[in-house]
């Protein structure tokens, strides 16, 4: 197979965003979680995961995972990178660390917002190119686990943790190759191998829940495939049922493994494209309190509002967020896309005036992420323009420009030069 279509690239996409969920797929067997909840109807009570228990164990631990998922990717990857050096033949180790320094990367390109994910435009969208030092540690990191897991395989086929640990490499692997190089066939290589180990770790170990994480993903977006395409992707084993993937996701959500986070990450993710904005939202909020300093998800609470047409209960969150931000509850995180965000909503309000300045918001960064800048810059021109401020709405351009000449961006300010920006 040479080609993939579009429809079942998206699909690809959204398996491996939410086998990810821009956090970590982790590596640890844990008991079952609660059954017999409702396939569709997901639970929306915190489940807080125990990281102190993650293996290999080590004291380091509780605190890197905070980190990560609070986005604070630097002190993340150190942290995994000391339990490393501590645990230097253990395949759960080199896994966190291959995640932390994935996802850090993923992060600077801008690829983890989880709002590009709710159809499937993050498909064709550009992005910042790879760091080449980032690009060879992931691929080393990768060769280190696979030769671990695969020498633990040779002595014991059926060595559960090592299945585990090489599925959780291959469900890496895989995003990376995906959403980073954009290699979809060696993506999807890697997926299947994925879900077809986690499935064999299941056979031998049905407690094992956290497991049910990469098969529930694969399981519920294959099971919303239009008939046809369902029939089309079973040839190349892509197969799955809705209800099992929801099940399997709920029961790892309501566990409190390492995995129950990124089960809950990926459900926000799933409900928000079948347009479950409301139920959406109630899960992503018993998140915001464990990870409060995880911008993207409280950006994902302003974005559900909007869908959810709360567009001022929506500007207040980017308000706060923005104010938060400001006084450094954030630390590094890019928090201008507040500003952004917020200039989107008020101009889709048709408050030209307060969306120019929520744009001009983003100046106000000593160092503000340059693709939001400029799609600040771009966007406060064209309010500008609307508002007969010409002479101000022509600087943006220019800024624009000066910013990053061969971007669309940019295209799109040499159009507003030649003619101002108007609205029908």
């Amino acid at each position: 197979m040479k080609r993939i279509s579009a429809v079942v690239r998206g699909q690809l996409g959204v398996v491996l965003l939410a086998t990810a969920t821009g956090l970590l797929p982790h590596v640890a067997a844990q008991a079952a979680g609660p059954r017999g909840v409702g396939a569709g109807t997901p639970s929306r009570s915190p489940v807080a995961p125990d990281f102190s228990q993650a293996r290999p164990l080590d004291s380091l631990n509780a605190t890197a995972f905070e980190r990560v998922y609070n986005l604070d990717y630097d002190h993340a990857v150190q942290g995994f990178q000391k339990i490393l050096e501590r645990h230097p033949d253990d395949p759960f180790a080199v896994n966190h660390l291959l995640a932390a320094v994935m996802y850090r990367e993923m992060y600077r390109m801008g690829l983890l917002d989880p709002g590009d994910f709710a159809d499937d435009s993050f498909l064709e969208a550009a992005h910042k190119p790879a760091d080449p030092k980032a690009v060879a540690q992931i691929k080393a990191l990768v060769e280190r686990a696979s030769t671990l897991e695969d020498q633990r395989l040779k002595a014991n086929p059926n060595d559960v943790d090592a299945l585990y640990a090489r599925g959780i490499t291959r469900a890496q692997f895989a995003t990376y190759t995906g959403l980073v190089e954009r290699a979809w066939i060696s993506a999807l290589r890697n997926a299947l191998g994925a879900r077809k180990d986690h499935e064999r770790v299941l056979e031998l170990s049905p407690g094992y829940v956290d497991a049910k994480l990469v098969v529930g993903v694969h399981n519920y977006v294959m099971g919303s495939l239009p008939t046809g395409l369902k029939i089309a992707t079973s040839l190349v084993g892509l197969t799955g049922s809705r209800e099992k993937g929801f099940q399997y996701l709920e029961e790892v959500a309501q566990s409190h493994g390492e995995n129950s986070t990124d089960a809950r990450i990926a459900l926000v993710l799933f409900l928000r494209r079948d347009q479950r904005y409301a139920e959406a939202l109630e899960m992503l909020r018993g998140l915001l309190p464990q990870y409060p300093q995880n911008v993207l998800l409280a950006l994902e609470e302003g974005s559900l509002l909007r869908s959810l047409h709360r567009d001022g209960e929506a500007e207040a969150v980017y308000r706060k967020i923005w104010q938060s931000g400001r006084s450094g509850a954030f630390g590094g995180s890019h928090y201008e896309l507040a500003a952004l965000y917020l200039g989107d909503l008020l101009r889709a309000e048709k408050d030209y005036a307060g969306a120019a300045a929520a744009y001009e918001m983003v100046n106000e960064i000593a160092k503000p992420d340059a693709e939001v800048l400029q799609k600040a810059n771009l966007g406060a021109g064209e309010m500008y323009d609307l508002v007969r401020k010409r002479d101000l709405a022509v600087k943006k351009y220019d800024a624009v420009i000066a910013a990053n000449s061969s971007s669309r961006p940019a295209d799109t300010a040499r159009k507003r030069l030649r003619e101002p920006y108007r609205v029908d």
